[in-house]
Formats: C-alpha cells, sequence, structure tokens
C-alpha cells in the first residue's frame, strides 16, 4: 500500500502546531516529520507523544550537528529539514514539504490520488487555493474556509484578473498574495536529493513536477484578516515572502511588480489607506467577490474542522 507523509518546520503557537497536524492525520498521512523553530515545550511534549511524529526541536544542538551553525534565513533551515526527513523517511512512499498554514484538501483522499500515479513519475504538484479572510462579513458559513482557486494559466488570465480585481488586478499573478506555484510531492528513494521549497533538486539539476495532482489542492491560509495580516507584514517584507529579492510572479513586460514593489508603493502613496483597499479587493471575502469566483469556478470552500481533529488526535491537551 501507497504510504506518504509531511514535513514542515514551524514556528508557531501551540494550538496551531497541533491543529496543522491533527488535521493532515485525519488526512491519512502515515508519517509527520515536525521540526519546532522555536522553544514551544507545549507543543513538543505533545507531539512527542504520538507515535505518527517524529517531533525534533531544531536548537543550537541541532544544528551544530547538522551544519555546524544555525543557518540565518529561515527558508534555508526549512531546506535542511527537508532533506533530512527526506533521507530519514523510512518505509513511506511519498514526501510533501508545506508550511504550518497550508492544509491538503483532496476531492477523495490523498492515499486514492497517490495510488493513481504512475511509478515513473518521481515528482508531482498540488496547487494552492488562497484563503480569504472574512472580517466583518456577514451571511458566512462560520465552519467554512472560503478560497479562491488558481487561474489557468493561459493568454486569457490578464483579462479575467481585471474582471475580479478591478484596481489591482493584473499586477500579481491570479490575484495571489502568496505563492502561486503550490508545494511537491516527491517519490522517496531518489539519491543525492536536496528538498526545496517548492522544488528538488538531484545531483543539483532541478526535477521538475512531472504532473499536477489535479484532485488535491492547497488550502493556504496566508491571509486570515487585516489586523493579523498587518502584524506580520513587516517580517514578511523584510525576510519573508514579500522580501525584496523576490521576483514579480508575472513578467514586467506585461505590468507584473512583485509584492514588495506593490506593497511599498501603496504604502509610500496612501498608507494604511492604500493598504486596506488592496486587502479589500484582492483578500476579503466579500459577496461580490464570492459570487464572481463561483461564476468562473474559482471559488473554493473547504471544512477544515480543526477544533474537532486537533481534539481528536490529541484528547489530553489543552489551551
Amino acid at each position: 500500500m501507497t504510504t506518504w507523509g509531511i514535513v514542515a518546520t514551524i514556528k508557531a503557537r501551540p494550538k496551531e502546531v497541533l491543529s496543522f497536524v491533527a488535521y493532515h492525520l485525519e488526512q491519512g498521512a502515515d508519517h509527520l516529520f515536525i521540526f519546532l523553530d522555536n522553544e514551544n515545550p507545549i507543543a513538543q511534549a505533545a507531539l512527542a507523544q504520538h507515535s505518527q511524529v517524529t517531533v525534533i526541536r531544531a536548537d543550537d544542538d541541532y544544528w551544530m550537528a547538522r551544519n555546524n551553525k544555525r543557518p540565518a534565513k529561515h527558508q534555508v533551515r526549512q531546506t535542511i529539514n527537508a532533506t533530512y526527513a527526506y533521507e530519514n523517511a523510512g518505509t513511506l512512499d511519498w514526501l510533501v514539504h508545506i508550511d504550518v498554514d497550508e492544509f491538503l484538501c483532496p476531492a477523495d483522499s490523498v492515499l486514492d490520488v497517490l495510488n493513481r500515479v504512475a511509478p515513473d513519475v518521481v515528482c508531482a504538484r498540488v496547487h494552492p487555493a488562497e484563503a480569504l479572510a472574512r472580517d466583518g462579513m456577514d451571511g458566512l458559513d462560520p465552519g467554512a474556509t472560503y478560497c479562491k482557486a488558481r487561474m489557468p494559466t493561459n493568454i486569457k488570465s490578464c483579462d479575467l484578473e481585471a474582471q475580479i480585481y478591478p484596481k489591482f488586478g493584473g499586477y500579481i499573478r491570479g490575484g495571489f498574495v502568496s505563492h502561486f506555484g503550490g508545494k511537491i510531492f516527491v517519490r522517496t528513494g531518489q539519491d543525492d536529493l536536496i528538498f526545496r521549497i517548492h522544488r528538488a533538486t538531484i545531483n543539483g539539476q532541478e526535477i521538475g513536477p512531472q504532473i499536477r495532482l489535479s484532485d488535491i489542492e492547497l488550502c493556504h491560509r496566508h491571509i486570515t484578516g487585516w489586523e493579523s495580516w498587518q502584524k506580520v507584514m513587516g517580517f514578511r517584507m523584510r525576510k519573508g515572502s514579500y522580501r525584496a529579492d523576490l521576483k514579480p510572479t508575472r513578467p514586467t513586460e506585461v505590468g507584473g511588480v512583485s509584492l514588495h514593489e506593490l506593497f511599498t508603493f501603496l504604502n509610500e502613496q496612501g498608507g494604511e489607506t492604500a493598504l486596506r483597499a488592496f486587502f479589500e479587493e484582492v483578500c476579503l471575502a466579500r459577496p461580490e467577490l464570492l459570487e464572481t469566483l463561483k461564476s468562473h469556478n474559482l471559488l473554493r470552500i473547504y471544512h477544515l474542522n480543526l477544533d474537532a481533529k486537533r481534539k481528536k488526535q490529541f484528547p489530553h491537551w489543552r489551551k
């Protein structure tokens, strides 16, 4: 039988860590490798008791043994941890490298999807569906996560973006604030593989995703609300997914700008008011946006049920 697992490097509150792990155990993950990027004794103690979880506190001793020092960039730490987990995947057939705010959402089950993959396929991509914030929006299902799906990559996508996002469409690909490319499952047992964040290499050569797993999407809760987004904006601009060295997701010759450039411009021109206008058009589950996304088959509604899954998998944990 096909087996699969997850590796994640996490710096988050215990509740978020355990919710992420519990959700994917309920999705059928055979094993999870969780690298705690900060001191998190509550989460570590709870995870250590679960037979399907390997939890590692990536402290100074860990990094001295693994790398002689702790890498300054969290992206480098993620890559090293993911590769280490891949090398120690044991009997797992597949490993996927995702983050604590990402949730695999299969049409049937992850196992069924992977069972349909041809045996010669080494790398398979899962595309993201970016979650929308729900600040002050009435009439939404309280247990649902509303997402915008990834737009088709064809010549008409710019026109579609302009229709859905009249002020900001065209600047960022598909109206996505975070990554557009998604994450990859890699079949285990490949020699000299380095597992990165969105890709992998063998002997220094990138292995492209040979297929897309069309029956799974990655619900990415990148922005959960205006206030929480503002709290992480500074870090993301300096060191995270909005940093200056990242390229635009769309070529500059056709209007693409990097998120760093876009958010810097908005902040300089209009401050919080301009950023709020962007948030409300692109990131908020407004009725008009939901209806437009639905009309183009780009609306996804997922019921993650994180609290119930966490309580089932970790019944003795309390806040």
